[in-house]
């Protein structure tokens, strides 16, 4: 039996949830009316595992006869009036990252219980350290090891830091 079905419309909102255990979560639309459901699929054809509650989400969404669904990540932004400020040594990080190389990269490991992992980067022998909060910041809540992303890292006190984090496929069409 089919689903019925209706055409796509393009939606913006803000996630209210999502958990990449239970592989979905859910959209509040600026426009108002029922959530949306987000699948980790439809997450993981953006490019990313994970988004962190509160990201301001642009997704194609289709009404079914079980609600609105998005089918389709358009963009994804940080929760707005997130601040970065993770200095090792008490001089807050650039909030400017515009003249920073975005650099690919892949994720050797993340902890989100520990609130921190290491990253690197394509042709590079060193570490990244990439903080939780630059996770928020950068709209995910959580990185797998393996994952393909891309970012922008500045020399700490003790080596390189992430300070900004894409999903590989967003990083390329940059």
């Amino acid at each position: 039996m089919a689903e019925d079905v209706t055409p796509t419309l393009t939606l913006q909102g803000r996630v209210k949830w999502f958990d990449p255990g239970k592989g979905f979560g859910f959209i509040l639309a600026d426009e108002g009316g029922t959530d949306i459901l987000l699948h980790a699929n439809v997450l993981r054809n953006f490019g990313q595992g994970s988004v962190s509650d509160g990201a301001l989400i642009e997704v194609r969404v289709q009404q079914t006869a079980r609600g609105r669904q998005a089918t389709e990540v358009l963009a994804i932004s940080p929760p707005e009036g997130v601040m970065l400020n993770l200095s090792d040594d008490g001089d807050p990080l650039p909030q400017d990252h515009d003249d920073l190389p975005l650099e690919p990269a892949r994720v050797k490991w993340f902890d989100k219980e520990k609130g921190f992992g290491f990253a690197n980067a394509f042709g590079r022998p060193e570490d990244i350290f990439v903080h939780v909060e630059v996770l928020r910041v950068s709209g995910f809540a959580d990185l797998q090891a393996g994952e393909a992303i891309g970012l922008k890292a500045v020399e700490g006190k003790r080596g390189r830091m992430a300070v900004l984090i894409n999903s590989w496929e967003m990083a390329v069409r940059k």
